[in-house]
């Protein structure tokens, strides 16, 4: 007879009737935690109250913790620990008011049966709504049935509505046909411009367009990392690299290379804010060694045969060295400093390297597609992914705030180089510092497009929207609002209103790639058709879908 000696099981929660158990998650970094917690208290009150009005009681499922001085979910051990406790069929409300890392509880999210509620705040500078589109699109490929809802105050008429349906049927649901699907065999694959992007597709799915990323897991982004089968079965597979090789490459930077690129970007006209406190400011000797992070990522682009690169940008590379932001901002730009390999060939001259910011594979497919896309046809190919940060209406018109959290390439800013400003990322996240590449997005058309999975089968959403430049005083109140060291790029999107995005969209991160007006049109149908070439589920949004119906002469 088998023995079997198993931990004692933890006591389960007992919850009564119109009891709603309280979860929250938030980021691995205490320091992080910390700072956010009073405003979580705040929402976690009004909440309380809104639910007592109700007729509902809202009970916390975990407590706060006086040693840590926060009363977040921090870990995967400690949100697996707290659902062993949860009964598996008690309602529960997952209110987020910051970033947060949605592994430390979705593997749990995954076993639990009762309905699960992502509720979160619409704030720029404390941005829960981030957090929930993470978290929604994570539970999303992994097959978790959830809802989700978005407030700024907890108080208006489309909030309480929401949330009474949940209350009352365990669900909500939206509708999403803003959202078009688009069939493998639609016409415009027999457009002119269609059968660019039915060439461009199967030339990817020949040759294999090879994304190299340092790491490939990032600040619990589970939608974020991809089965290697999906991967494989669109053409775009993955170059698993190191960060601890990165560092090694780096070492090998000649101090004299580095000096070179630093003055080769100031002699462009970016403004770098120097300090002379490394701990609290931006010192020469941090971008010298982002300098060395550029050059040695173009080392392993031509070493490796890869299309696009990538770092993991957080955990553990964050203790090593400066950040990356200036090295991917750098290297997804044409305009680059030379970067010579080992013998002293210019890597890559005259073309962007597709940066995938914190390896998020959701937002390489799009973007590596672009760029092969956008070459081919002799047109700008700079891309880069932007965090749906926020959003507030100016004059009646609501503008969203994208806003990467460190770097996009120099041809997406005003000004490009010369309107650039590099300050210290901020010491909370980065203890090292290292520089962003700040400035305002610069105005044009361009197309956005996000992937996501379920199983092995890769869905894109692709859209198109309107950059605009606001004037200076709305901008700096929204980049005041979110952070100013970041680059932060106004917009619409044309035909997806902001609640359509909000309940559609499976991930924090959009990629964009600017394309002129009167290409958008022709670049639209080759996109698509180079998708659906690519063996990838599309869903067209909103306005884009004109696009595709256009006559073509």
């Amino acid at each position: 007879m088998l023995k079997i000696n198993l931990p004692p099981a933890k006591t389960v929660i007992d919850v009564q009737t119109n009891e709603i158990l309280l979860v929250t998650n938030a980021d691995l970094r205490e320091s992080a935690n910390i700072t956010c917690w009073p405003v979580q208290e705040k929402f976690e009150q009004k909440l309380q109250e809104v639910l007592h009005a109700l007729g509902y009681k809202l009970t916390r499922a975990h407590a706060f913790s006086e040693a840590r001085k926060h009363g977040f979910i921090s870990s995967q051990r400690e949100g697996s620990d707290l659902f062993a406790k949860i009964p598996s069929n008690a309602p529960i409300i997952v209110l987020l008011t910051a970033w947060q890392y949605s592994h430390h509880i979705a593997p749990s999210l995954v076993h639990h049966k009762g309905p699960i509620l992502l509720l979160a705040n619409f704030d720029g500078t404390w941005p829960g709504l981030v957090g929930m589109l993470c978290m929604a699109g994570s539970l999303t490929s992994l097959g978790v049935k959830y809802s989700r809802l978005w407030s700024e105050n907890f108080d208006d008429a489309f909030f309480l509505s929401k949330l009474k349906t949940w209350l009352q049927e365990g669900e909500i649901q939206y509708p999403l046909d803003y959202l078009h699907n688009i069939p493998q065999n639609h016409a415009v694959l027999h457009t002119k411009a269609g059968k660019v992007g039915v060439q461009v597709g199967n030339y990817i799915l020949k040759n294999k367009e090879i994304m190299g990323l340092f790491d490939t897991f990032c600040m619990g982004m589970i939608n974020g990392v991809f089965p290697l089968r999906a991967l494989a079965n669109i053409g775009i597979p993955l170059e698993s690299l190191s960060q601890s090789a990165l560092l090694v490459e780096m070492a090998k930077v000649p101090q004299q290379l580095r000096e070179q690129c630093l003055a080769w970007y100031e002699h462009q006209g970016m403004t770098f804010h120097f300090g002379n406190d490394a701990k609290i400011h931006l010192t020469r000797e941090q971008v010298l060694e982002q300098c060395a992070m550029m050059i040695a990522m173009a080392r392993f682009v031509k070493r490796f045969g890869l299309t696009a690169v990538g770092v993991q940008y957080q955990q553990g590379l964050k203790d090593s060295c400066a950040a990356s932001d200036f090295a991917e901002g750098a290297i997804g730009s044409t305009l680059r400093f030379p970067i010579p390999d080992e013998n002293g060939d210019i890597i890559c001259a005259d073309q962007p390297i597709p940066c995938i910011n914190e390896v998020d594979m959701g937002s390489a497919i799009p973007q590596i597609m672009l760029y092969r896309l956008l070459s081919a046809l002799g047109l700008p190919a700079e891309t880069t992914l932007h965090d749906v940060r926020w959003g507030s209406e100016y004059n009646g018109t609501f503008y969203w705030d994208f806003e990467i959290s460190g770097a996009v390439p120099f041809e997406h800013l005003k000004g490009g180089i010369k309107g650039a400003t590099g300050y210290r990322q901020p010491a909370m996240y980065f203890p090292n510092g290292g520089s962003t590449i700040a400035g305002q997005g610069k105005a044009g058309r361009f197309i956005w497009a996000r992937a996501h999975y379920q199983n092995n089968e890769v869905i894109m959403h692709i859209g198109t929207g309107q950059a605009v430049e606001l004037p200076k005083e709305e901008f700096e109140r929204r980049h005041n609002a979110t952070n100013i060291e970041w680059p932060l790029l106004n917009c619409t999107l044309d035909g997806v209103n902001r609640d359509d995005l909000m309940s559609g969209h499976q991930s924090n991160h959009i990629s964009i790639a600017y394309v002129d007006e009167d290409k958008l049109s022709d670049v639209m149908k080759a996109f698509v058709s180079q998708a659906l070439t690519q063996g990838i589920h599309v869903k067209v949004a909103g306005n884009a879908i004109d696009l595709l119906n256009e006559y073509e002469g």
